[in-house]
């Protein structure tokens, strides 16, 4: 491998630590937040489920890395500015505390790359379509779900004691948070696997998309990694800002994200478990009530989510135009 695409693969998997780091937390906020595991404990779970989720299959990686950016008009460089703008964006928003999409901060780089280095030719509208179908699976189906999910709850354990009910999902809590960690990673840790082999095309070392073992295992690797760093500020916002979560609205809001999140995967679309677990858990909120949800936080989350478009789009659009003028 020639220096350049090694230095290229570093930066992909600095991107896919940083996913690990600030995304991954929203798959365990809501147990941390009722208190059913400890941070440590969650952490470690969600790093090994992660693990196991990414090497569940390759449908969302083979989208990411063959559907949003034609590869033929791309190169090296153009890769290098969509990860430098993933992890800038994505760590900056960290230290506020507010959980951001790594996949829409990867689809934004790499599609403001691909527009400095060919113009709009360079989008492939097929990948884009599923893009936006994830949109709408995150939001819509993840609140839809939390909501029915919950209303399912309430019905099935009516006649339960708030004692008894508590007690039971503590541990269900557990097993529903295990499936939301595994869902993240079966989505959004194949994406950058899709990255990392389609850098190993440009760069000549493989000669068609085929993602090879290694790779998977070492995107996998790094994403735990980067999970059981932590980001206990993501945590909170979203285990206990953002709404008051008993053992059983928790276990309610992933089960719920979790489900879409896998159906979205089987189907190779990319879509936000940030998103989808927020969503979910305002759906969850919602059946007590709209005062049950701080909307300010809300609020806070949607902003980050629509500026991580331009802002990832801008930033790897500006990296690439400077590289290539060096």
């Amino acid at each position: 491998m020639e220096v350049g695409l090694i230095l290229v693969l570093l930066l992909i998997l600095g991107a896919e630590f940083v996913n690990g780091w600030t995304d991954s937390p929203n798959a365990i906020a809501t147990v941390v937040g009722t208190r059913s595991l400890t941070p440590l404990q969650a952490v470690i779970m969600a790093a090994a489920l992660n693990l196991l989720g990414v090497l569940s299959g390759t449908k969302v990686a083979a989208t990411i890395g063959k559907g949003i950016v034609d590869a033929s008009v791309i190169d090296l460089t153009t890769v290098a500015g969509a990860m430098i703008s993933i992890i800038l964006w994505s760590s900056l928003a960290a230290r506020w505390g507010i959980p951001t999409s790594e996949s829409h901060a990867l689809v934004a780089g790499l599609a403001g790359a691909g527009l400095a280095a060919a113009g709009p030719n360079a989008l492939l509208w097929e990948g884009w379509k599923k893009v936006l179908l994830g949109l709408f699976f995150s939001s819509v189906l993840g609140g839809l779900g939390g909501l029915i999910v919950m209303v399912a709850v309430y019905w099935l354990f009516r006649k339960a004691t708030p004692a008894k009910t508590r007690g039971k999902f503590r541990v269900l809590q557990i097993l529903s948070s295990g499936f939301m960690a595994f869902a993240h990673g079966s989505n959004d840790g194949q994406k950058f696997m899709g990255v990392f082999t389609l850098a190993l095309v440009l760069g000549g070392v493989l000669p068609t998309f085929q993602i090879p073992i290694w790779v998977i295992f070492a995107c996998a690797s790094v994403m735990a990694l980067g999970t059981l760093t932590g980001g206990w500020r993501i945590i909170k916002t979203m285990g206990m800002k953002l709404t008051r979560l008993e053992t059983h609205q928790g276990f309610a809001a992933e089960v719920a994200a979790a489900s879409v999140i896998e159906a979205a995967t089987r189907f190779g679309i990319p879509l936000s478990t940030t998103h989808t677990i927020t969503s979910a858990i305002i759906g969850v909120g919602a059946t007590r009530g709209g005062f049950a949800v701080n909307w300010g936080v809300a609020q806070r989350l949607v902003l980050a989510w629509i500026l991580t478009f331009p802002i990832c789009g801008l930033i790897s659009y500006l990296v690439v135009l400077g590289l290539k003028a060096l």
